[in-house]
């Protein structure tokens, strides 16, 4: 593999590390205190900017609180699972983690949104075509069925596992390793902070 992913548990410290003092995330900083506390801190955010959304919008568009709701829990559930394979495929490299994180989020706000999109517009035709009104995005039934939101939310965990495997053969191709190693930001938790809420905050927002 281009980014060097031996399932190895060898630990980190045993590596030899000749350019230490060139790189500054390392493989777990992702998940240590300082981590979770920035990716709670961006969970805050991006919830913060959906709420912010839903105000903007003109009063006669805004969805009822309950079918926002559910529509926003959906891609809650599929941007948590975007994130932490994310995290989990950073992990696995030697390279900088951070980096390769970086470069997984931005593939999938940019060639992954689209992959996206075309999956549910698949999807959709799909579901029009069998008649299946459970399964149509955004309509739960009067009153709301349970069944439905389940249903439609297991279609788009499907849609984001079809993009994160496709961005994953594309991170196969060996010019990003170059990339991956373009990394002159020496202080980890800066460098944390850069990829996983600073850049994803204006990412969001726009």
């Amino acid at each position: 593999s281009p980014f060097s992913m031996p399932f190895s548990n060898t630990p980190v410290s045993a590596r030899p590390t000749p350019n230490a003092d060139t790189r500054g995330c390392e493989n777990g900083d992702l998940m240590d205190s300082f981590g979770i506390f920035l990716q709670g801190l961006l969970a805050m955010v991006a919830f913060s900017t959906l709420m912010l959304k839903r105000f903007r919008e003109p009063k006669h568009e805004r969805r009822p609180w309950r079918i926002w709701f559910l529509d926003t829990s959906k891609q809650a559930i599929g941007m948590l699972f975007i994130h932490f394979a994310n995290v989990y495929l950073s992990d696995l490299t030697e390279e900088d983690p951070c980096s390769l994180y970086l470069i997984n989020f931005l593939l999938d706000a940019s060639l992954g949104m689209l992959l996206i999109y075309a999956g549910v517009r698949a999807i959709s035709a799909i579901v029009e075509w069998r008649q299946w009104d459970a399964l149509r995005f955004g309509e739960y039934g009067e009153p709301v069925q349970c069944t439905a939101w389940a249903g439609q939310c297991a279609l788009y965990i499907l849609i984001m596992m079809f993009e994160k495997v496709l961005i994953i053969l594309v991170l196969l191709i060996p010019q990003w390793k170059k990339l991956a190693l373009l990394n002159p930001i020496n202080n980890p938790q800066l460098e944390l902070a850069i990829v996983m809420l600073i850049v994803p905050f204006f990412v969001n927002v726009s």
